[in-house]
């Protein structure tokens, strides 16, 4: 029996991918083993949204190619678009798959074994093209409603290395939920590159979700990244439903309208604003996270302000800040005014003091409530951990020992550290 490995890079949608991958690698025969342990396939999907990514998925090939002499390596997701000619140029690398045929690696893999020399390019292009997900490495798992992005930021490259948007068919979304339930899965998560621009024939991304939480079981649904100009105004009541949970990474990028305009983002600071007290005014203890970037060409020491006035308002629980890094190809990287590094890594830490500060003052805020926890893992204590609908990580001591299992707990306490948990007790 052949093994195979994984690295993921990036985003929820590349975690999502590798483990359809997973998935598939299993049931043609392959065993799947961590990617500390020698390999005889080694897949890593890779990111290329900022240098700094680049460079994370170069050096994970040259760990994988030393760590694997003898063994395949495999590399697809965004690099492998991005940057072809110089990943199949690499030595180290055996296969460059791209994104478009991501989901054909299992046969490329098996044609190898049988001394068919095939390339990657050879396959049809299908982003929807993945086996229902039943091998995880975790206890939720996505659902891919949609591919590409039409936005076309100043500042990225998405458009170019995922293609143009488009969305998956209702009817096949369903199935992919019904299977998936029926696996155990007991969290979904609505995943895609821009998932707000979901539009099939007509239906939209708050009509798709509405059919998803028509389907019979013990599950619940959650929505990964969305831009806040992709959805209708009514959006926030599909929170009400008990299978929903009340928490939405909700990228803001800068709390500047020039440099939102720069960015050719659309929308405005208010415009946005105006949703998170919409949302807050129904469900109060809502739970928002966010992107920031921070350096983008010409932002001032006032642009900057604002975004950290923002992030404070906002109450963000968590927010992921990017440094900008230059792509080529995008408006941005001939834009004048360039900042230094320097300022960069200045600003970028300001804002994560700002987002550790909201994300205590939110646990704080939620002593004594109730969550319904889905346990992920439990050590040889008994120390159960998972994660409550508000999306804030919880442990608590439990006599089982098994995973993926609801419970309902009151949050007691906050143990801190660099990456503070919530304590709870068993209702």
């Amino acid at each position: 029996m052949k093994t195979v490995s994984f690295k993921t890079l990036g985003c929820r949608l590349n975690q999502y991918e590798t483990d359809a991958l997973l998935t598939q690698f299993h049931q043609a025969g392959y065993q799947v083993v961590d990617y500390s342990s020698p390999a005889d396939i080694t897949v890593i999907n890779t990111c290329t949204v900022t240098n700094q990514s680049d460079q994370k998925s170069r050096n994970t090939i040259s760990n994988a190619a030393r760590k694997n002499k003898n063994g395949l390596v495999v590399v697809t997701g965004c690099m492998a678009n991005n940057h072809k000619e110089q990943l199949e140029s690499n030595e180290q690398v055996t296969y460059v798959v791209d994104n478009e045929r991501k989901s054909q690696i299992v046969p490329l893999i098996d044609a190898h074994f049988k001394g068919e020399m095939i390339h990657p390019d050879s396959f049809s292009r299908d982003v929807f093209g993945f086996e229902t997900v039943d091998q995880s490495l975790h206890t939720r798992t996505a659902i891919k409603v949609q591919d590409g992005c039409d936005n076309f930021c100043t500042y990225c490259i998405v458009p170019s290395v995922r293609g143009r948007a488009v969305s998956r068919p209702i009817g096949q979304i369903l199935e992919n939920v019904r299977s998936v339930i029926d696996n155990g899965f007991k969290e979904i998560v609505i995943t895609g590159v821009n998932i707000g621009r979901y539009d099939h024939d007509g239906l939209r991304l708050e009509a798709a979700i509405e059919k998803i939480l028509e389907l019979p079981g013990d599950f619940r649904v959650r929505i990964s990244s969305l831009e806040p100009d992709g959805f209708g105004p009514e959006f926030h009541r599909l929170f009400q439903h008990p299978k929903m949970t009340p928490h939405m990474h909700l990228c803001i990028q800068s709390g500047s309208d020039p440099i939102l305009l720069k960015m050719r983002r659309m929308y405005t600071v208010k415009s946005f604003m105006n949703i998170i007290e919409k949302f807050r005014s129904e469900i109060p203890d809502f739970n928002f996270t966010t992107d920031v970037i921070v350096g983008f060409p010409g932002e001032t020491e006032a642009d900057f302000q604002l975004s950290l006035d923002l992030v404070k308002e906002a109450q963000f629980s968590h927010v992921h800040t990017f440094r900008y890094s230059r792509r080529k190809g995008t408006r941005a990287d001939r834009m004048d005014d360039q900042l230094e590094e320097k300022i960069k890594n200045q600003r970028s830490e300001r804002v994560r003091k700002q987002a550790e500060e909201n994300r205590l003052s939110y646990m704080q805020s939620m002593l004594g409530k109730r969550q319904r926890v889905l346990v992920e893992r439990v050590d040889g204590k008994g120390m159960a951990r998972g994660y409550g609908e508000h999306y804030l990580p919880v442990n608590f001591l439990t006599e089982r020992r098994d995973r993926n299992w609801f419970t309902e707990l009151t949050l007691d306490g906050i143990e801190p550290g660099e990456s503070p948990t919530m304590k709870a007790s068993v209702i």
